[in-house]
């Protein structure tokens, strides 16, 4: 059956994930229309696993069930009619997927590892930035089951003081390729305009640069520890760094129209 654009979808997030953020902005500029159903880790499995997914996001769409964010920017790319976050030409697409790909792979993995190595012992904020937005008996249950939350985080992604320090050393690399292809002067991350690329990497940055103007709830950097400021701040003083915040600025709340 093919797709209805004007029914409301369903966007299942946690609210401090930076793959449902990269989502959420696709669905937030393409002007497709749904409804956000944030969920605090580990009780998010009870609306993703049903729906056929296992983390987030996943985008429910009639009897679509999307449960990748690369899927997710695709598919509302087709609902628009395309040619918007994927370049009409088969070569720039090409460009831009395989960017896309790279960032989804390593930049927000590595980008989410070191993030957590230094945000989970701040339980307080932790605990606001998890359980903002969702169900109320969520967030009731949030600060008992925040020390299971955070021991399955360090399990599942292998956090340790060494993991942490090699993932932050392969997202100053990202930072640095990212550097070196601005370094033209160029706007845009592949040709003249903005893409599922840039979408890409400013979304995926979010952890390590605490950006403003996105929907993703983040950590403020009073909040954050002193070596972790230091590191955001050294960051956001690259042009990869200042690139991503500059999309944010000024393409984060850009709506390119209705789909109907």
């Amino acid at each position: 059956m093919h797709p209805n654009p004007a029914a409301q979808a369903i966007l299942i997030t946690m609210p401090h994930s930076h793959y449902a953020e990269k989502a959420r902005w696709a669905l937030d500029r393409l002007a497709l229309p749904y409804r956000e159903e944030p969920h605090v880790p580990l009780l998010h499995r009870f609306a993703t696993v049903r729906r056929g997914g296992r983390s987030v996001p996943v985008l429910v769409h009639g009897a679509h069930r999307l449960t990748d964010s690369s899927d997710i920017l695709a598919y509302a790319d087709f609902l628009h009619g395309g040619g918007e976050l994927y370049p009409g030409n088969a070569e720039l697409k090409r460009e831009v997927q395989a960017l896309e790909e790279r960032f989804d792979m390593e930049l927000g993995p590595h980008a989410r590892r070191w993030a957590y190595a230094q945000l989970l012992p701040q339980r307080r904020p932790l605990r606001r930035v998890m359980s903002r937005g969702v169900p109320r008996l969520e967030a009731i249950l949030m600060p008992m089951i925040l020390p299971g939350v955070a021991r399955l985080i360090r399990s599942a992604l292998r956090i340790t003081p060494q993991s942490a320090q090699s993932s932050l050393e392969r997202v100053r690399g990202l930072f640095a390729e990212v550097d070196e292809r601005l370094r033209d002067g160029r706007a845009f991350l592949i040709g003249e305009r903005f893409t599922a690329a840039d979408l890409s990497f400013a979304a995926l940055a979010g952890p390590v640069l605490f950006p403003e103007g996105g929907g993703a709830a983040y950590f403020t950097l009073d909040e954050a520890p002193q070596s972790m400021r230091e590191e955001v701040l050294r960051l956001r003083d690259t042009e990869a760094g200042r690139f991503a915040l500059r999309l944010f600025s000024q393409e984060r709340r850009k709506v390119l129209g209705d789909s109907a």
